[in-house]
């Protein structure tokens, strides 16, 4: 039986309660601590999607990484028990390591020894803007809480090697666009107990969760909505480096689906400046990655986070999302859509990560299987 004795981060004041830095305050199974990074070039040829979760109260630690290029999706899985270095962020051949905080991260996927030509990258991904607080988000079936967690969110760009199927792919900063959201709280993960997870089961869920870079600003929207449009979610801010964040109201979005789908393909999100002049943010998604396929975001069925696969497991895979049916509950996960953006005649990029499921109505969807015409 190993003993609970004090580890690296203890030498720190960083302390937020009378526990070791080994443990979080809430004895919850569902806690979690973990980032996503979204990385993707200007034309929408290729769609690299990697995090890495902490799971303390489940003993987990797992990362992924996807490429999505053409019809081809690559994955990279691992998983492992936690240990009592918290700085090193490293699982299997998936590894994060913080050069300078909120500045500079290397993200790195070691290839197969194997297969020579397999799914790996070396990257550098370094801040264009301040992090910023996505709001406080709370979430309850019932009066069981489910989610609880604070968010922060923040652009960059990217420069190194992806190498995939005997490719190699120079991310260069000119071309290529970083994003990413850092998340702690507490998340429901798989293993919940019978018939729980269908109580008070919601008829309607649509969520937007758009951060866009542009040569001079970060813009920021997120929405939350239930069936009937109720917001619980609810954000729109503009950063610039050196200035105070500025809101811009309300956001209102206008979705052009794919015909027979809940893809989308085109969007206007209308916002708002505080002195009441209307903004027009438009958008068109260039390279889709479902996150429900490789990823590990529900309701995969392969793998999801902060699930124990046993002691360093690794597993690779390519798929085929050439045809949906193949994937059928990608239609019921968030996808992140890779998306050029226009905003008072300047062009940015970024991420238009979209989840709708059930009634809308707001969107005229009637249910589950309600598509756009």
């Amino acid at each position: 039986m190993s003993q609970d004795r004090p580890i690296a981060l203890d030498e720190y004041p960083v302390h937020q309660a009378p526990l070791s830095m080994k443990h979080v305050v809430t004895g919850d199974r569902n806690a979690y601590d973990r980032c996503i990074f979204q990385v993707f070039d200007h034309r929408g040829r290729a769609l690299l999607v990697a995090g890495l979760g902490v799971y303390p109260n489940a003993g987990v630690i797992d990362a992924y990484a996807t490429l999505r290029t053409g019809d081809r999706l690559h994955a990279v899985r691992a998983s492992d028990a936690l240990g009592d270095d918290r700085l090193r962020l490293t699982v299997g051949p998936l590894s994060i390591v913080v050069e300078e905080p909120l500045r500079r991260i290397r993200l790195r996927c070691a290839d197969d020894p194997a297969d020579p030509g397999s799914f790996s990258y070396d990257l550098v991904w370094e801040a264009d803007f301040p992090a910023v607080w996505e709001p406080h988000h709370v979430q309850r079936r019932g009066d069981r809480l489910t989610l609880e967690g604070r968010r922060f969110v923040q652009a960059g760009r990217c420069t190194g090697t992806i190498r995939a199927a005997g490719e190699e792919i120079p991310v260069t900063a000119g071309e290529w666009t970083g994003t990413r959201d850092r998340s702690w709280g507490v998340r429901p993960l798989p293993g919940e107990e019978a018939g729980r997870g269908d109580e008070f089961r919601p008829e309607g869920f649509h969520w937007l969760w758009i951060p866009v870079r542009f040569d001079d600003r970060f813009l920021m929207v997120i929405t939350q909505e239930d069936a009937d449009g109720h917001r619980s979610l609810n954000e729109a801010v503009v950063v610039r480096d050196g200035e105070r964040d500025v809101q811009l109201g309300w956001p209102r979005t206008e979705i052009r689906y794919r015909p027979g789908s809940r893809h989308p393909e085109r969007a206007v999100v209308h916002l708002t400046d505080p002195a009441g002049k209307p903004l027009e943010l438009t958008a068109e998604t260039l390279c889709s990655s479902p996150l429900a396929v490789g990823a590990g975001y529900p309701p995969a069925t392969d793998w999801q986070h902060g699930t124990w696969q046993g002691r360093g497991w690794t597993d690779r895979r390519t798929y085929d999302l050439s045809d949906p049916a193949t994937h059928p509950m990608a239609a019921f996960g968030v996808t992140d859509h890779a998306a050029r953006f226009t905003l008072e005649g300047r062009t940015g990029y970024g991420i238009f990560e979209h989840g709708s499921f059930g009634r809308h109505d707001p969107s005229g969807f009637t249910g589950y299987d309600s598509v756009a015409g």
